[in-house]
């Protein structure tokens, strides 16, 4: 066997190697796309007649959304979980998150849980308080957080300070469930114990 005959059945073997790792990749993306397409359902449509703009647009990276509380387990249905160039703006009855490229993200304002920063979502980290995240609940009633790294991160601040309430509201119910969840733990552990 020549050098040259040697060198492209390795190159041959490399790439066959390749494109089977990246097909892998590609076809667990899609199996996790229809074990969470029931949970997730679809996502509210905007509405036509969205009135003037509160607040924004705010320019940003759309990083993606994931199912809440974890920051990993990105929403692989659809293009909801594709990161695109997009813009942040308020409106009187919700949030929309208009992407190029992709879909846009309608939040209706009564879904809203919490507006707070985060350092990373869905993989992707970044410095303290990078990551504009909206906590939100689908008609499914599934939560999912949806995130936003702003070009201006100034404009944080802003967005937080006006869900306070809701913010304040949301930390409540978690430590509520904290605390039930601890409660529980210490109920088994004394059960086991007897």
């Amino acid at each position: 066997m020549s050098n040259w005959t040697y060198y492209l059945v390795i190159v041959v073997i490399a790439l066959a190697i390749w494109l089977l790792l990246v097909s892998l990749i590609v076809r667990g993306w899609r199996n996790r796309g229809r074990r969470q397409a029931d949970a997730v359902g679809e996502f509210p449509a905007t509405p036509d007649d969205l009135g003037a703009p509160v607040r924004g647009p705010h320019t940003g990276l759309y990083v993606g959304s994931t199912l809440a509380p974890s920051w990993q387990n990105r929403i692989a249905v659809g293009d909801k979980g594709d990161r695109a160039s997009a813009e942040l703006t308020e409106y009187p009855n919700g949030l929309l998150i208009t992407r190029h490229g992709a879909s846009e993200i309608w939040i209706p304002r009564e879904s809203l849980i919490a507006v707070r920063t985060e350092n990373g979502l869905a993989g992707k980290v970044m410095s303290r308080d990078g990551v504009l995240v909206i906590r939100w609940t689908l008609p499914t009633g599934v939560e999912i957080d949806s995130g936003l790294r702003g070009d201006d991160k100034t404009t944080y601040p802003e967005w937080v300070e006006a869900y306070a309430e809701l913010n304040e509201r949301a930390f409540a119910a978690a430590e509520e469930h904290d605390l039930q969840n601890a409660e529980n733990e210490s109920g088994t552990a004394t059960k086991k114990e007897d």
